[in-house]
């Protein structure tokens, strides 16, 4: 089992504790997502630390204000290290007051650039902002690989598998509310298809009392598999081949 899309250093317990938990429950590779410059190097020096754990080094929306040349520069530095396997996480936030939002299409199209640069994924965060997030990935990133990170957009599944971009779907899907966007993961072409946690949020319903980590990413897996009428080891067979391709691992 592969978790696609993590953040260890925003989780309460220590990364040997998570990192042994996600092994006991089966979880052989995880990605930890950068957001800002301390959490892109606390990602590496993870992915350093444990051989289950690589890194995506980014600029997240909300923490794109004032991005510029040395930003941008630092992030190439990061992304020659070799447990670097993703540039991200970025794109556009219209949720949460925090950046400007010309800084974050600046860091946004910065970043798509990196990643064509540098032939790495990039991984997508959209919130409240879906139309222009799937504008700008059209217009700017024709040939980068797109993984739409916690995807949570079920209107647009039609647009995106289009476009063949990858799908990432977290602990939401499992949500009784979320109906439209667990139809949405039931169709998404399988060659596209992985799960995440995005801990520490967004547990899955079966232990939404507890703070999400790695080792919690089987609960969405196994409810994908179900969505999908399939068993749980064909979904973990599935979602670990289409990491493994995508990130190299």
């Amino acid at each position: 089992m592969i978790d696609s899309h993590t953040h260890l250093d925003a989780c309460a317990e220590p990364n040997d504790e998570l990192v042994a938990a996600a092994r006991a429950a089966g979880v052989t590779r995880m990605l930890t997502v950068g957001t800002d410059e301390r959490s892109n190097r606390t990602a590496l020096a993870a992915a350093e630390a444990f051989p289950e754990v690589f890194a995506a080094v980014g600029r997240h929306p909300n923490n794109a204000q004032g991005f510029g040349d040395a930003e941008l520069a630092d992030l190439r530095e990061l992304a020659q290290h070799p447990r670097c396997r993703a540039i991200g996480e970025t794109g556009l936030d219209d949720f949460r007051d925090y950046c400007p939002r010309p800084d974050q299409e600046h860091a946004f199209r910065a970043q798509i650039e990196l990643a064509r640069e540098v032939g790495r994924p990039l991984v997508i965060h959209t919130r409240a902002a879906e139309e222009d997030t799937i504008a700008m990935l059209r217009e700017h990133a024709a040939g980068v690989t797109v993984i739409l990170h916690c995807f949570s957009m079920p209107e647009h599944v039609d647009a995106c598998i289009a476009e063949d971009w990858w799908f990432s779907f977290a602990g939401n899907v499992t949500y009784p509310k979320n109906s439209d966007l667990a139809r949405a993961a039931a169709r998404v072409p399988a060659d596209r298809l992985l799960v995440e946690t995005d801990a520490p949020y967004l547990t899955p319903q079966a232990v939404r009392r507890h703070r999400n980590q790695p080792a919690f990413v089987a609960h969405t897996a196994a409810f994908v598999a179900q969505l999908r009428d399939m068993t749980t080891d064909e979904l973990d067979t599935l979602v670990t081949a289409n990491a493994a391709a995508l990130f190299g691992w």
